[in-house]
């Protein structure tokens, strides 16, 4: 059983490779709307992409002792006599 499906997925990816055109991706750069401006998109995405998480470390690095400090401020407060 196992051998008919592989002969059956291997047929169809036959089929479907068989009908490609190679001449479609000789001008694919007119479709994907390439100019100068392109790297730039990419490079400020990844630097945001990559800043981002640090920013956020950061900024709960810092709110997280100020949370601790106004709890534990509380404990001693209520602790007291």
């Amino acid at each position: 059983m196992r051998g008919s499906m592989r002969s059956r997925v291997s047929l169809l990816v036959a089929l479907y490779l068989g009908g490609a055109n190679p001449s479609l991706g000789i001008d694919s750069y007119r479709y994907l709307h390439v100019s100068i401006e392109t790297p730039w998109m990419i490079f400020l995405f990844l630097l945001v992409a990559v800043f981002a998480p640090f920013v956020l470390l950061v900024g709960l690095m810092w709110w997280h002792p100020k949370i601790k400090s106004v709890t534990d401020a509380a404990k001693l407060k209520k602790d007291a006599p």
